[in-house]
């Protein structure tokens, strides 16, 4: 849960904001976990890019641009997925049996 007026400081923010930037995650996933409102994010990240020029980069179009190295490494991470949901699917149909 966050809490109203909380301080951050400069070196959490800045982390924050290179994670929202550079994850495959979203900003709301970002700011959840630490209990911090996604509000408070995307003004952080509303600051950095009015700071740093950038202009009409949002995190879905950063993410769009994976590599073809990302590309595989994300299908090799889904298949090992889909095989472990594969074996526990097994295991319950045995265990139901």
């Amino acid at each position: 849960m966050s809490r109203r007026g909380q301080k951050y400081t400069q070196e959490f923010k800045d982390s924050t904001i290179q994670l929202a930037l550079n994850s495959e995650k979203s900003a709301m996933k970002i700011a959840e976990e630490p209990g911090m409102s996604n509000k408070t994010l995307y003004a952080w990240l509303r600051e950095y890019r009015k700071k740093h020029n950038i202009e009409g980069v949002s995190t879905q179009s950063h993410q769009g641009k994976l590599s073809k190295e990302s590309l595989e490494e994300e299908n090799r991470r889904l298949r090992k997925g889909l095989d472990r949901v594969k074996q526990e699917r097994e295991i319950l149909k045995k265990a139901t049996a």
